[in-house]
């Protein structure tokens, strides 16, 4: 049988980085097994519906490059993949379950159903009593049919069985067991004709040709649910996988209340689409212990859902940062240097030649977190107006320094090959002759050509800001703090 797995969002916002994980392990089973990948848009609950979210999961998919066979925009044999197209499908079925005595018909209201829970013993008992309330059981074939016949409101509920056990085989969990009393008789058709995630859920993956339902593990519980209406239609269930919760650093449920938790976001601030893809690829997963760093082909060739974690998996963010990096710094210098191009020109800075920019953009790779730092982080190697770090000025600044890094400055001068090696060479031997460190020498040259006590190698530095710009420099900077 082929393998068929589907991410089945829902169009109420931005994608959720645990909805992404939930979509890129799909994805990776899917291309281990040679298998399909389905997109399904599960908008049934229409009052939580946003304007363009559906595009916007899909870009997000995109840019993460969790690409699927089926779908919206790209179709297949098993569509429509959006469940508002499929209410006739799910009108069927509901009549199937009717017509078998495993679903019935309420009559309600939200009121009712406010004082039947307000009257149970146990406060955490929400279950809905069929034994009392006004369904077709209370009020008998004739009234039923009165009601329906003069356009009264209603849902179909399910009708759960008693005191049976529900047994189902998570290929994370395990063995999962679950008696019928602590199984509400769910809605499964709501009063405006829109079936709930329930039934749909169900009937879809199975009218689809599902074969491995992968999904969060808040869906656990609604699991025997859906178990029960595969066996009401006498349907192969297909095999479970439930993925552990995402947590904040403080073990809670990962939420924007703590942080961004959009895909877009993400993508927005710079983070390079690999690195993302592998740090989500790892929340709850692993599939060797002697490193992190994986390419998307060994992601799908290592893939096995019997070694994702059962328990939480902390999103943690500066985890994240050091996989950017990692990532950063391999990137060839050219790619860097388109990259670097774009956020000058965003940010306002005027750009090298391409040359020049990837050149800087590779020498600052390690030392920022996101390409779009550079023109802050170095802002002295685009613009000749750079503001000077007070404290450092204080401190690696005065008439002792001055006179140390003038003669310098003219053996600078001097240098027909302004490169690295030269500049080097020259410094060093300045150091030796003049019997100081070549720290006591850089730092004075550090703040003259840059302000900032931090920043790249001097020497590659002053390469890339060429000789005229740091003689113009030297000059400029004497002049104003001479002492």
């Amino acid at each position: 049988m082929k393998v068929r797995v589907r991410f089945a969002p829902s169009p109420t916002g931005y994608l959720h980085v645990g909805g992404l994980r939930t979509a890129l392990y799909n994805y990776l089973f899917a291309r281990k097994h040679g298998g399909a990948m389905i997109l399904r848009i599960e908008d049934t609950d229409r009052t939580r519906l946003v304007e363009n979210a559906t595009e916007k999961l899909i870009d997000s998919l995109k840019w993460a490059g969790v690409e699927y066979d089926e779908g919206p925009h790209v179709g297949g044999d098993f569509g429509p993949y959006v469940q508002s197209e499929r209410l006739a499908i799910y009108q069927k079925y509901v009549a199937e379950l009717i017509g078998s005595g495993h679903a019935y018909y309420a009559f309600d209201t939200q009121d009712e159903i406010a004082v039947m829970r307000e009257s149970k013993t146990d406060s955490f008992d929400t279950k809905y009593d069929r034994k009392v309330m006004k369904n077709q059981f209370t009020l008998g074939a004739e009234k039923t049919q009165e009601l329906l016949d003069g356009g009264a409101e209603y849902v179909v509920r399910l009708k759960v069985p008693e005191n049976q056990e529900v047994r189902f085989q998570d290929l994370i969990r395990g063995d999962v067991s679950v008696n019928t009393n602590d199984i509400d008789d769910q809605i499964l058709l709501k009063s405006d004709g829109f079936p709930t995630y329930h039934l749909a859920n169900v009937v879809d993956d199975y009218t689809m040709s599902i074969t491995h339902v992968i999904r969060g593990e808040e869906w656990l519980p609604s699991t025997p649910k859906h178990v029960l209406l595969y066996n009401f239609f006498g349907w192969q269930t297909p095999q479970f996988a439930h993925l552990p919760l995402l947590l904040n650093h403080d073990k809670s449920k990962l939420s924007k209340r703590q942080g961004s938790v959009a895909v877009e976001d993400f993508r927005d601030k710079g983070y390079l689409r690999d690195a993302f893809v592998n740090f989500i690829a790892l929340l709850g997963w692993n599939p060797t212990a002697d490193r992190e760093i994986y390419a998307i082909e060994e992601l799908i060739d290592l893939f096995n859902l019997e070694k994702v974690n059962k328990g939480g998996a902390v999103f943690d963010t500066a985890k994240l940062d050091w996989m950017q990096q990692q990532y950063l710094k391999d990137l060839p210098a050219e790619t860097l240097g388109i990259m670097l191009e774009t956020e000058l020109s965003k940010q306002g800075f005027k750009s090298a030649d391409s040359t020049t920019t990837a050149a800087i953009a590779h020498l600052f790779r390690e030392r920022v977190i996101f390409v779009s730092e550079i023109p802050t982080f170095a802002s002295y190697m685009f613009a000749d107006e750079y503001s000077i770090d007070e404290e450092y000025l204080a401190k690696h600044w005065n008439l002792e320094t001055r006179n140390l890094v003038v003669p310098l400055i003219e053996i600078y001068s001097n240098l027909e090959s302004f490169t690295h090696d030269e500049i080097a060479a020259v410094t060093k031997d300045y150091s030796k002759t003049s019997n100081k460190k070549m720290g006591e020498i850089i730092h004075p040259l550090r703040l003259i050509l840059t302000g900032k006590p931090n920043g790249a190698g001097m020497f590659d530095t002053m390469q890339l800001i060429g000789k005229e710009r740091c003689m113009k420099r030297f000059d400029e900077f004497i002049s104003k703090y001479g002492i």
